[in-house]
């Protein structure tokens, strides 16, 4: 007799993380089944997501936009609910022992976190829940028993490329790297839409060219992250959490093919790495059936189609907010959670045509100084600065007083 279908439950399912979690999931229907999903506005495509996969909640961001989910589904058998404690209840509830964290941004921190608390087996696709409270995270995480399996196919290919037994909490390391016979992680970035362009070029890259990326299918929001390579240095914070590093055990290397997801150094001179088309479902399919391994519906890597496989240093002059990012990380404290709150209201102004492209640095290195050195050391205490940050970073944009 056969195990029953694990009850999943996906925070963010109208992304295109969400949509590649879900399309895994229908390839296999008699070991998963969806229990809840969730959306910040979609209202239309959450709906059609609820009518494909029959989940037993939904949950919009706010009620205006439940209320009218309500209305679609009304005659379903779909409870929907709204805001954070919506996303907080689905996140914790018995019957869902697997959650996908997909939402964009700090507004994913607190249902990763309810997730984590009930010792479920979480999926992080959610990077700014470890940049904005790292410490927090992975301690309520190892208290708790919890499974920390990450997504990013950045973090995930270090995870498939280091020792098994260093595993302590399915993807967080809780001993040394070197007594792994780690010397350094290796992460690689595609090096986004502008790589190789000038600091005067980048001046008059508008939205629509920064969510251009070459290899990747992403949200907006990440997509500018990519451009600018903040993207790359929130996953340098989150490497560092996930496999207990230091800043300077991790170096960031450019390979514009994203074939080659990232490598593990290690002291005896072998480099590990983990290959495959650039596809969202191959960490999905992953983290799902780890330790087994199940179909993604990802095609196999030609490797006589690739040919060959480039690597370049990445450009810390053209785009500074790696460099913000490995100060961030190095200051540790508050500081990551100070870069993340900056670097959302920026490019979110961006893209509202409301700032340069530019500037987007300019904005975070400002908002970092003018708060200094931070020491939060609660949950409340993060969200407080993330608040304060955020103020600060609306308030620069709106004055027009961007100089660095």
């Amino acid at each position: 007799m056969s195990a029953p279908a694990q009850g999943v439950c996906v925070l963010g399912s109208t992304g295109s993380i969400g949509v590649s979690t879900l399309d895994v999931l229908a390839r296999h229907p008699q070991r998963y089944q969806v229990f809840a999903l969730s959306a910040n506005g979609a209202v239309d495509k959450l709906e059609q997501q609820c009518r494909q996969f029959h989940p037993r909640y939904a949950v919009m961001a706010d009620e205006a936009c439940a209320e009218r989910l309500r209305a679609r589904l009304a005659g379903e058998d779909i409870e929907v609910l709204a805001g954070t404690a919506g996303l907080e209840f689905i996140a914790a509830h018995a019957d869902a022992p697997i959650v996908m964290a997909a939402i964009v941004g700090a507004a994913g921190l607190l249902p990763a976190l309810a997730a984590v608390r009930t010792g479920k087996r979480l999926l992080l696709a959610n990077k700014e829940a470890l940049v904005v409270a790292g410490q927090l995270f992975m301690d309520e995480a190892r208290r708790q028993g919890a499974e920390l399996l990450p997504i990013d196919s950045e973090h995930n290919a270090v995870f498939q490329c280091l020792p098994q037994t260093a595993a302590g909490l399915a993807g967080g390391l809780t001993g040394d790297l070197a007594a792994q016979g780690v010397e350094r992680i290796l992460l690689t970035a595609s090096g986004g839409p502008f790589r190789g362009w000038s600091a005067e070029q980048l001046q008059q890259v508008t939205p629509e060219q920064a969510c251009a990326h070459p290899n990747w299918a992403m949200g907006r929001k990440i997509s500018v992250d990519s451009a600018t390579l903040m993207n790359k240095g929130l996953e340098l914070i989150e490497a560092c959490w996930l496999f207990n590093a230091r800043p300077e055990q991790i170096e960031v290397v450019v390979h514009p093919q994203s074939l080659i997801h990232s490598l593990v150094q290690y002291v005896d001179g072998s480099v590990l790495a983990q290959l495959g088309n650039p596809d969202m479902r191959t960490p999905i399919a992953h983290a799902l059936a780890w330790p087994e391994r199940i179909p993604s519906g990802v095609a196999p890597l030609d490797l006589f189609a690739v040919a060959r496989l480039d690597f370049q240093p990445p450009d810390f002059a053209a785009f500074p907010c790696l460099r913000l990012a490995y100060a961030a990380i190095e200051q540790g404290g508050g500081t990551p959670a100070v870069l993340n709150a900056a670097n959302e209201v920026a490019v979110a102004a961006f893209l509202d045509h409301r700032l340069g492209f530019s500037t987007i640095p300019r904005i975070i290195q400002q908002v970092m100084e003018q708060m200094g050195q931070q020491t939060a050391k609660d949950l409340d205490a993060l969200l407080q600065l993330d608040r304060e940050s955020r103020q600060r970073a609306e308030t620069l944009i709106t004055s027009g007083k961007t100089e660095v």
